[in-house]
């Protein structure tokens, strides 16, 4: 036996060598395919709204329909009552069910922003007298 070893086994070393080469390729290539995936992802992340967004914006619609269907509600009620109490039925159903109308609608304007609510009209008002 030598120490320098048969053909077959430079061979089967060179393979090695090769095929260690090519798999750090390879797994480099995979990195930077995962840290580009990764990049990727956190992007879309950012992209999208989060759930406090989401949960605000449910919590304003809420409002907005309770507000409204309160308002109609609330007439309805008062106007069947004040039919009740003095046989003007329907009149006291229908002018009150409108106003109730017009109270639900004046909320949803208060709630979304586009209306001041009445203290801030006043505060407003006697600041211009000054």
């Amino acid at each position: 036996m030598s120490d320098t070893g048969s053909p077959g086994d430079e061979e089967t070393i060179k393979r090695m060598a090769e095929d260690e080469a090519a798999l750090s390729a390879r797994l480099r290539a995979l990195s930077q395919k995962l840290d580009k995936a990764s990049e990727e992802a956190k992007a879309a992340e950012r992209a999208q709204p989060s759930n406090e967004v989401n949960a605000q914006g449910m919590r304003l619609a809420f409002r907005i329909v309770g507000e409204f269907v309160s308002g109609v509600l609330v007439g309805a009620g008062l106007g069947w009552l004040f039919d009740r109490w003095l046989g003007t039925s329907p009149w006291g159903m229908i002018v009150l069910l409108l106003l109730g109308f017009v109270a639900g609608v004046l909320n949803v304007l208060r709630a979304v922003g586009k209306v001041a609510p009445p203290e801030a009209r006043q505060v407003s008002s006697r600041a211009k007298k000054k």
